[in-house]
């Protein structure tokens, strides 16, 4: 492995030196991480770290008097590169010394098998090209096995963890905008003329959640003319918006867990008083109330259980009068 084992950094030039403008960067003035903190942001136990820090020499280098050694943001940088490597199948000495060589989080590593596990590290890192490059949807896979095998795991993977995010980068924001990007190549072309619309709502007050689009996604692969409102939508103007769209159906999504139950039931309320035979199908959290208002509405449990019941129905009716 070289001088490179010992995970140490060279010695700064003396103060007469000219500077060497091939000489790696100077730490930067972040603060430093313990072993816990490191832990928890690359989600793997502090005896791991440890371990690496024995045995390939990736340990912390920010040392003051008095106090455990830290981890520098650099330090972390390499241990994103080892963890990544090692997921992906390389045997950790070799993974270690592409580390200490300098390899960066976004180092070029295709994995044959696409996993939660390597999205969510792309993400962490903040490595935007390298998540979208993750989650592109491949050739001939439905994206609706596309959400439940790799997209829903990966933000549910990356939830459960304690991020600590350096200014301009977020992996939540990233991980979304990879997810996006893939969903929009996948269904860059327009819906066949005269394919039946399906409105897809979400309650005023909440964030729109990616599995809207992934819904979105997959009913246009069915040849259905998926749409998303976007911005503040109250009763009043979902009946609007039902007017002027003629849906064949109205899906409403929410995912935010004790959100106002009046901000959902108003819009199904007011939908259905207006159009008492469209189809109105919800897909929302345990507990949250949804308004018996009769056989038009319907509540599904889960996302491929939604994606069935919209597309049985919008096979067998023509849109609103």
């Amino acid at each position: 492995m070289g001088t490179a084992a010992t995970g140490r950094r060279p010695a700064l030039a003396e103060s007469g030196d000219a500077p060497d403008e091939d000489a790696p960067p100077r730490e930067s003035s972040a603060p430093a991480l313990t072993v816990a903190g490191v832990a928890r942001r690359l989600g793997v136990a502090p005896a791991t770290l440890r371990t690496w820090d024995r045995r390939y020499g990736l340990g912390p280098s920010a040392h003051a008097p008095g106090q455990h050694r830290r981890y520098t943001p650099q330090d972390v940088d390499r241990l994103l590169v080892m963890r990544r490597l090692t997921v992906g199948g390389v045997a950790p000495a070799e993974a270690a010394r592409a580390a200490l060589d300098g390899a960066t989080p976004g180092a070029d590593l295709q994995p044959t098998t696409v996993t939660p596990t390597h999205v969510v590290d792309a993400a962490v890192a903040g490595d935007l090209l390298r998540c979208t490059q993750l989650l592109a949807v491949g050739e001939g896979v439905p994206v609706a096995q596309w959400w439940t095998a790799l997209a829903e795991p990966s933000t549910q993977a990356l939830a459960r963890l304690t991020v600590i995010d350096r200014p301009g980068v977020d992996a939540a924001a990233a991980l979304t905008a990879a997810a996006l990007a893939a969903l929009r190549t996948r269904t860059a072309a327009p819906a066949p003329a005269g394919a039946p619309v399906v409105l897809l709502l979400v309650p005023a007050g909440e964030p729109r959640p990616l599995v809207v689009h992934a819904l979105a996604g997959a009913l246009v692969e069915e040849g259905i003319d998926a749409r998303i409102v976007g911005g503040p939508v109250g009763p009043h103007r979902a009946v609007e918006l039902v007017l002027m769209s003629r849906p064949a159906a109205v899906v409403h999504v929410s995912e935010r867990v004790g959100a106002d139950p009046d901000a959902l039931a108003g819009l199904v309320t007011r939908v259905a008083d207006a159009h008492p035979e469209l189809p109105q199908l919800v897909l929302a959290p345990e507990g949250t109330a949804v308004p018996p208002t009769g056989r038009s509405v319907q509540r599904a449990r889960t996302f491929t259980g939604l994606l069935h019941e919209v597309t049985a129905i919008v096979g067998s009716r023509d849109t609103i009068g």
